[in-house]
């Protein structure tokens, strides 16, 4: 099981305003450690975690951070429409667009995913499989 994620940035009060925006929606609470943002689910005391934590930290070596060319991290939203919600609100809150919100031929027909970067440039997907969606195959222009 994967425990945590963590990206980097440079600017902590610039990715507080980009991941407040989406993540608590998801239902993670928002902690600082060290300065740096811990965002957790809410858990059961003595309880192992399902999901994994998501840290965004200054790099420890002192260097600035960079987005790795590659690397991506996608958040499970509950509907296509909070796909689209919180794509729009990482918009307003400093993140680009990297992929509007929409189905893609090359996943399954219920896979609807938006991609964002934060602003240190970091790839974020925010997805949704809600089987009480319509699928791609409903939408023939998708």
């Amino acid at each position: 099981m994967i425990a945590y994620v963590t990206v980097g940035a440079d600017d902590i009060p610039r990715a507080e305003r980009f991941y407040s925006a989406i993540l608590p929606a998801l239902g993670y609470q928002l902690e600082f450690y060290h300065g740096d943002l811990s965002y957790a689910l809410p858990q059961d005391p003595g309880t192992a975690p399902l999901l994994p934590d998501f840290y965004v930290k200054k790099p420890v070596d002192g260097h600035p951070a960079t987005a790795g060319n590659g690397n991506m991290v996608a958040f499970q939203a509950r509907t296509q429409a909070q796909v689209r919600k919180l794509h729009v609100a990482g918009l307003k809150a400093g993140g680009t667009d990297e992929g509007a919100p929409g189905f893609r031929a090359a996943y399954s027909e219920d896979f609807y995913v938006g991609y964002l970067r934060d602003p240190q440039g970091n790839k974020i997907a925010l997805f949704s499989t809600n089987p009480d969606d319509p699928k791609r195959d409903d939408h023939p222009e998708a």
